[in-house]
């Protein structure tokens, strides 16, 4: 669905359907669930990429030497260092500090100069970061460059160059920065489909800003999720991952780029030999349409799914419990207009197998939307063949861009996104019933309601007095203001602020 306004800086995104679990573990970073942005240069040429999909070599004898892989690989693997304000302390009744996992874990530390000459404090972070195009394209993690204000990328001649973000996708945990460099070296995409358990594995990267460090391991399971994304299909490995590394590269023996590290599994935030990279299949997807135009294109059916169990699979007359079940269908979506109904059991989607709920969240995402894909079905316990044509994700293309697009002087809050409060968000975040508003999504990055305070998370509930129902409210709100210095009420950690965004000191 193509959103009516589409110039619109302060967007109304369509509310996230699907839940996803908490863990007790130190992720990379602070890992949120909202709509991808895109900051800087409209300019970007083409994605050229290195690939190479040839199933990996696999040897029965012991190698006593991965020398030649690392000089092959560590050329391509940066250092990424940003610069981004301190988070100011908690509300009053919150009773945290102005902390998340990403400053806790990941060495975020204060510029700590004179407080005379630094009245806004800073705070330095670095992570990694993989050249994936000679012409300066580099992936690395969402969390690593969220927020910040400066990004100088390190590469392995020593040269430090400032890097624009491209695009990010939290949904994913991944973002493409660019460098105005050309011949660099990079790193061939392999299949991460053809990943098995036991292969052996490089992670190589920053760890604790020592500089480039490689550790091997292996593939220790494929196919994991329930870490707090929306979209998860990670890869499990013992190769030592540790702050620093988000945003490396995890590589086959044959120096091929499999995955991006991007979160551990760790009661003190330091390695336990459990760690977590996005695949390339996925990651590939995610860094093309951000390259193409800033923002990621998903795949839509309109249906909630669920897993099957035993008991299930015996009710719907199914010898096993493979494939997900149908237990809506939303009328004048895709799925409705295919003609899957309540109780289908999808068993294959453009021809691959569906073996859990999440497995198919993440292929129906990952189908252009418009194409036509093949979905098998047992109805009553007979096959069905369908036909569906997927549609973009309601609201997913109307997200903040920081500048990009036409005249944007009658509008306010301008690099802010916001969406819907729905049931999961308000489940999340704590809000109280009878609290209304639009849930801040997405903050450009040195805009001025990031200077002020405002961050994804933050609920909106007036907007110059004035109260705000839902993001469509807000939008209206920002149009065609009296002034441009914005007042506005926000909810928070348990507690209500106002903030004044002011906007006069435009460029």
């Amino acid at each position: 669905m193509k959103p009516k306004h589409p110039s619109r800086t302060l967007t109304q995104l369509a509310a996230l359907t699907v839940g996803a679990a908490l863990v007790t573990a130190a992720l990379a970073a602070g890992l949120r669930s909202s709509p991808s942005q895109a900051v800087g240069s409209t300019d970007r040429p083409p994605l050229r990429l290195v690939v190479d999909e040839t199933p990996p070599v696999r040897l029965d004898t012991p190698t006593t030497s991965f020398a030649g892989v690392v000089r092959q690989v560590t050329p391509s693997v940066v250092q990424v260092t940003v610069q981004k304000p301190v988070r100011d302390v908690a509300w009053e009744g919150s009773g945290q500090p102005g902390s998340d996992l990403f400053e806790r874990f990941f060495g975020l530390r204060p510029d700590r100069g004179s407080e005379r000459a630094r009245p806004a404090p800073r705070q330095q972070g670095a992570g990694s970061g993989v050249i994936i195009s000679e012409d300066g394209y580099i992936l690395t993690n969402n969390h690593v460059v969220d927020g910040a204000e400066q990004v100088l990328v390190r590469l392995n001649d020593e040269r430090e160059l400032p890097a624009k973000v491209v695009g990010r996708d939290p949904k994913t945990d991944l973002a493409v920065i660019r460098v105005a460099a050309a011949g660099l070296p990079t790193l061939p995409l392999a299949d991460s489909d053809q990943v098995e358990v036991g292969d052996v594995v490089l992670a190589v990267g920053n760890p604790f800003g020592l500089g480039q460090t490689v550790t091997l391991g292996i593939v220790s399971a494929t196919g994991r999720g329930n870490l707090g994304l929306d979209y998860e299909d990670f890869i499990q490995t013992d190769a030592a991952i540790n702050p620093g590394n988000s945003g490396g590269a995890l590589v086959d023996t044959q120096g091929r780029l499999i995955g991006i590290n991007t979160a551990i599994l760790s009661r003190t935030g330091g390695n336990n030999g459990i760690g977590f990279a996005v695949p390339t299949n996925l990651a590939r997807h995610v860094l093309e349409d951000l390259v193409r135009d800033g923002q990621v294109r998903r795949g839509f059916l309109g249906v909630m799914i669920q897993d099957l169990t035993p008991a299930l699979a015996k009710k719907f007359a199914l010898g096993e419990d493979r494939g997900v079940l149908i237990a809506e269908v939303s009328s004048g979506t895709p799925a409705a207009k295919a003609g899957l109904r309540e109780g289908d059991v999808v068993t294959e989607y453009d021809g691959k197998a569906v073996r859990h709920q999440r497995q198919f969240r993440l292929l129906v995402a990952q189908t252009e939307p418009g194409s036509e894909v093949a979905v098998k079905v047992l109805r009553d316990g007979k096959p069905v063949t369908l036909t569906v044509t997927p549609q973009e994700v309601p609201g997913s293309r109307s997200v903040a861009r920081g500048g990009a697009g036409g005249d944007r002087a009658a509008e306010t809050l301008q690099g802010v996104a916001v969406q819907d409060l729905d049931d999961r968000a308000r489940e999340r975040l704590g809000v109280p019933a009878g609290v209304e508003g639009a849930l801040i999504a997405q903050v450009q990055p040195g805009s001025a309601a990031q200077r002020a305070g405002l961050r994804p998370g933050d609920l909106i509930t007036e907007i110059n007095r004035e109260p705000v129902a839902d993001a469509t409210t807000a939008v209206r709100l920002t149009e065609r203001p009296e002034d441009r210095v914005t007042l506005l009420r926000v909810w928070r950690e348990g507690a209500h602020r106002y903030v004044v965004v002011d906007e006069t000191e435009r460029g």
